[in-house]
C-alpha cells in the first residue's frame, strides 16, 4: 500500500501527524509505504510505537497510533476485507466517538479478543473501547516447583538431622545445613550462625525449622509450565494442581471444609495454628505441614487418577464420582489417607468436599473455548461469565464464556475485609520490626484493577484496615459508606496512605475510588492524638506548608489524568531510554499525580503534584500486592512501573530509603515479603527453575521470548530498585549462556530473543564480557542471514 492509498483509504490520517509527521513515516515502513504487506504477515501486528521514539509518546496526552499502525488495520478492513479483527489500542476508556483513535481503527470489523481468564479487568477495557467480543481461555497449567541443584541437596540435609538430630551428628548436620544455605543465599530475612557455633538443641530444632520452612514454601509454589494452547484442556495431571489449591480454601458459605483443614483437624490442630508455628520456622509445625500438603496432594491425585483414561485425559466425571461415594474404604482418597498419620480424618467431611472436587473438575477439564470462539465468528450469541481466579471462584470455569467481571459497588466484601486484615497485621508486624518497634507512619501502595476483581477487593481492604475504618452494606449489599474502627479495637495507630491507583482501577471502581477518598478524609477530622492517628498528624502539617484546608491536604488518592495509564517509567527503562534517576522520577510524578477528589464528584482528575510529594516523602514502607501464580513481579512490567521505592527516597528530607514489601496471596497461608526475598525467590521458581524454562522450551518459538523477557525484567528490578543480587546473573548466565546444548537451542529457536538475551546478560554481568560479545556478534551475524534470506524469497 503506497502513500496515496493510504491517504485515500485512511479518513483520518492527517491527524496523525502532529504526533508522527508525514506519512509514511519510519515506523514499519520502508521509507515509501507505511506497511509492507510481507511484514504485516510476518509479523501479524506492527508496533504500538513507544519502540521508535518512546520518550516523545510517554509524554504525549493523544496517544496516537503511527502510519504503520493506521495503515495495517486500514489494510485489515479496506483491502484484506477480514471477517474479524483482534484490536487494543491506549486512548479515551468509554464513550468513544469518531474521532478517538479505537474507533476509527475498528471501523466496523467485528473484535474477537481471546482474552485470559483471570484478567477480567483488561478484558473490560477491551470491550469498552473497541467493542471487543471477549472470549476467556485457561491460564497456562500449572504444578508445584519443586526442588532442584542445591536446594535438593538442603532438603535431603534436613531429613538426615530429623532423623539423627539425638545422635552426636546432630551438631554436624546444622554446620553443613547452614553452610549450604549460605551458599544458596537462600534468605537474608533471619540471621544464620556461623557453621561451628556450638548450639543448644533447642536452637539447632529453629535454625533448621526456618531454613525448613523457606525450602517447603519454594519447593509448594504454582508454576505455569509452557503455555496455554486453546482449545486443550488440562490432562489429569495439570488438573491435580489446580484441585490442590482449590481444596487449600475453606467456602463456609458452602459448609466445605478444606483439606488441609480436616486433616489438621485429625491430629488436634488447627490449619491457621500450623501455619503459624511453620511461618516461625518451629520444626514440629514445619514437618506437620509437608505432611498435610503431601497427604493432601496425594489424595486428590487418587481421586482424579480414577477418571482417567490411558491417555491422561480426565473422562466421565459424573458417573465416576456417583461409583466412588458412599463406600468407605473404596473411596480413592479414604485408600491413600490411610497409609498416612491421617486415617481417623472425617469421611463426611471428606465426601463434601470430593463431591464439590467432583463438579470442580467436569469444569477444569471441559472443552469450550474453540466452541465460544466459533460462535463468536459465526456473529451467534456467546454466554457470558465473570473473570477472575477459578481457584477462588468457581463461575469463572468452564472458560470460552464472554468475560465479564463484577459489580464494583460489592467490593470490599466481608471475606475481603477479613482476608485484608490479615495481610496487613503481618504487614506492620515486619515493619516494626525493621523499623526499630515502632509502627511505619505512612504507606504508599498500588490498587489495580484485575487484583480486587479476582479477590472482591481485597486491596481496596487493605487499605481501609491501614487507616482503620471498616466498609458498611446496605440491604441491596452495596458498599456505600464507612465507619471509623476505635482506637481500643484497633489496638495500634492508624496508618496514614498514598495510593496510586492505576488507570484501569480508576476507570472500573469510580465509586469505591470515592468512598476511599471520604474515608481517608474521614480519619483525618477524628479528635484523636496525633501519636495515633497519623493521617491527621500529616494532614495538619501540610495543611499549614500548602496553605490549603484540612480535607484538601488529605488529598491521598492518585492516578494518571483521565484517559491515561501508567507512568511508563517501565517503557523507558525496557527501551533503555532513560538517562539518570531524576528523570525516571519526574516522568513518574508528571504521571500518576492527578488526584481525587470526593468534594468535587465528576469534575474529573486534578493535577495536585505538591500534595503528592509531601505525602509521598513521609512514607516509611512501600506495598504491593501478588494474587495469582500465574503473574509475579518478574512475569509482567506493571509491577515496577508502579513501584515508589526510590521515588520515595529522593523525597525524603532523611533520604532514607523505605522498606519495599510485597503480599503474596496466592495461597490458604498467605504470606507478606521484602521485595528483594520476592525478586529472590521469583528467580528461583521459574527463571532458574529447569522445570519452568524446560516447559517454556516446549512452546519454541513464543517459550524463548517467555524466558527473555523475564532475565530482562529482573535485570529492570536491578535498575528500579537494586533489590537483585549478582548470583542471579551468575546463575542465568550458567544456564543459558554457558551451557553449549541450550544456547545454541535458544538460537536456533528465536535468534531475536536470544539476541536480546545476550545482550541482557552484557548490562548486567560482570564476568566473561568477551565471550558475550562474540556470541552477540554470531547472534547478529545469524539474524542478517535470516533477513537476507526473507530478501531473496520476497523477490523471487
Amino acid at each position: 500500500m503506497n502513500v496515496w492509498e493510504y491517504q485515500s483509504l485512511t479518513s483520518y490520517a492527517s491527524l496523525l501527524e502532529e504526533n508522527w509527521g508525514k506519512p509514511p513515516g519510519n515506523l514499519n515502513s520502508d521509507g515509501e509505504k507505511p506497511t509492507c504487506l510481507w511484514e504485516t504477515l510476518w509479523q501479524f501486528q506492527p508496533t504500538f510505537g513507544y519502540e521508535g521514539d518512546p520518550m516523545r509518546l510517554l509524554f504525549s496526552k493523544s496517544a496516537s497510533p503511527h502510519h504503520g499502525f493506521a495503515a495495517y488495520h486500514t489494510f485489515i478492513e479496506k483491502i484484506f476485507q477480514a471477517d474479524a479483527v483482534t484490536l487494543f489500542m491506549p486512548g479515551k476508556q468509554v464513550g468513544m466517538s469518531d474521532a478517538c483513535y479505537p474507533d476509527s481503527l475498528i471501523g466496523n470489523i467485528p473484535n474477537i479478543y481471546c482474552y485470559a481468564a483471570n484478567n477480567p479487568s483488561e478484558a473490560t477495557v477491551g470491550k469498552r473501547r473497541s467493542y471487543a467480543n471477549t472470549i476467556s481461555y485457561l491460564t497456562p497449567p500449572a504444578e508445584n516447583v519443586g526442588l532442584y541443584k542445591g536446594l535438593k541437596q538442603l532438603s535431603e540435609l534436613i531429613s538426615s538431622y530429623q532423623s539423627l538430630k539425638d545422635t552426636g551428628r546432630g551438631p554436624q548436620i546444622v554446620s553443613s545445613i547452614i553452610s549450604t544455605a549460605k551458599q544458596l543465599i537462600l534468605t537474608r530475612m533471619f540471621p544464620l550462625p556461623e557453621e561451628r557455633m556450638e548450639l543448644p538443641p533447642n536452637e539447632r530444632d529453629l535454625i533448621v525449622g526456618k531454613v525448613y520452612a523457606k525450602i517447603m514454601e519454594i519447593e509448594s509454589r504454582l508454576l505455569p509450565c509452557g503455555l496455554h494452547v486453546i482449545g486443550e484442556p488440562p490432562s489429569a495431571i495439570e488438573a491435580v494442581a489446580t484441585l490442590v489449591n482449590i481444596a487449600s480454601l475453606d467456602r463456609p458459605e458452602d459448609e466445605i471444609y478444606s483439606l488441609p483443614n480436616i486433616l489438621a483437624q485429625t491430629v488436634g490442630r488447627n490449619i491457621e495454628d500450623v501455619y503459624r508455628g511453620s511461618d516461625k520456622g518451629i520444626l514440629a509445625d514445619v514437618e506437620l505441614l509437608r505432611q498435610i500438603t503431601e497427604a493432601s496432594r496425594g489424595a486428590i491425585t487418587a481421586f482424579v487418577e480414577r477418571t482417567t483414561n490411558s491417555k491422561g485425559q480426565v473422562v466421565d466425571v459424573t458417573n465416576k464420582l456417583s461409583t466412588m461415594l458412599g463406600f468407605g474404604l473404596s473411596e480413592p482418597w479414604v485408600q491413600h489417607l490411610s497409609k498416612t498419620k491421617f486415617i481417623r480424618a472425617d469421611r463426611e467431611k471428606l465426601r463434601t468436599l470430593f463431591t464439590f472436587l467432583g463438579e470442580c473438575l467436569k469444569l477444569i477439564v471441559a472443552d469450550n473455548e474453540l466452541g465460544g470462539l466459533k460462535l463468536a465468528l459465526e456473529g451467534s450469541y456467546v454466554e457470558p461469565g465473570p473473570g477472575g481466579d477459578p481457584i477462588h471462584n468457581l463461575k469463572v470455569l468452564p472458560t470460552g464464556k464472554s468475560i465479564h467481571a463484577l459489580d464494583p459497588q460489592t467490593m470490599p466484601t466481608i471475606a475481603a475485609m477479613k482476608s485484608a486484615k490479615i495481610v496487613v497485621d503481618r504487614l506492620l508486624e515486619w515493619q516494626k520490626v525493621d523499623n526499630g518497634g515502632k509502627y511505619p507512619e505512612t504507606i504508599a501502595l498500588v490498587l489495580r484493577g484485575t487484583d480486587n476483581i479476582k479477590t472482591n477487593g481485597e486491596s481496596l481492604a487493605q487499605v481501609l484496615w491501614m487507616i482503620g475504618v471498616h466498609s458498611v452494606a446496605d440491604t441491596f449489599g452495596r458498599v456505600n459508606r464507612v465507619e471509623p474502627v476505635s482506637l481500643e479495637e484497633l489496638g495500634r495507630p492508624r496508618i496514614d496512605v498514598v495510593v496510586n491507583c492505576s488507570g484501569v482501577f480508576r476507570d472500573l471502581f469510580i465509586n469505591q475510588t470515592n468512598l476511599l477518598d471520604r474515608a481517608v478524609k474521614m480519619v483525618a477530622e477524628l479528635d484523636e492524638p496525633e501519636e495515633m492517628n497519623y493521617v491527621r498528624k500529616h494532614a495538619q502539617e501540610q495543611a499549614q506548608e500548602l496553605g490549603v484546608s484540612l480535607r484538601e491536604a488529605t488529598t491521598r488518592v492518585f492516578s494518571n489524568a483521565s484517559g491515561s495509564y501508567s507512568s511508563n517509567v517501565n517503557l523507558a527503562v525496557e527501551n533503555a531510554s532513560w538517562t539518570d534517576e531524576k528523570q525516571l522520577q519526574d516522568m513518574y510524578l508528571s504521571r500518576k499525580s492527578f488526584a481525587f477528589d470526593s468534594d468535587a464528584p465528576g469534575a474529573g482528575m486534578r493535577e495536585q503534584r505538591k500534595t503528592f510529594e509531601l505525602a509521598l516523602a513521609t512514607a516509611d514502607a512501600t506495598f504491593q500486592n501478588l494474587d495469582s501464580s500465574e503473574i509475579s513481579l518478574t512475569d509482567v512490567s506493571h509491577y515496577f512501573d508502579s513501584d515508589p521505592t526510590k521515588l520515595v527516597q529522593g523525597l525524603r528530607k532523611d533520604e532514607r530509603a523505605p522498606s519495599s514489601y510485597i503480599a503474596d496471596t496466592t495461597t490458604a497461608n498467605a504470606q507478606v515479603r521484602t521485595l528483594s526475598e520476592t525478586v529472590r525467590l521469583d528467580a528461583r521458581t521459574k527463571l532458574l527453575n529447569p522445570k519452568w524454562y524446560k516447559g517454556m522450551m516446549k512452546s519454541g518459538y513464543e517459550g524463548v521470548r517467555e524466558i527473555e523477557k523475564r532475565l530482562t525484567k529482573t535485570v529492570v528490578w536491578s535498575a528500579k530498585s537494586g533489590q537483585v543480587v549478582n548470583w542471579v546473573y551468575e546463575e542465568a548466565n550458567a544456564t543459558f549462556i554457558e551451557d553449549e546444548a541450550m544456547r545454541k537451542r535458544l538460537m536456533d529457536t528465536n535468534p531475536n530473543s536470544f539476541r536480546k538475551l545476550v545482550q541482557t546478560c552484557l548490562e548486567a554481568s560482570e564476568e566473561n564480557l568477551e565471550k558475550l560479545r562474540e556470541l552477540y556478534s554470531e547472534v547478529e551475524d545469524k539474524i542478517e542471514g535470516i533477513d537476507r534470506w526473507l530478501d531473496i524469497e520476497m523477490e523471487s
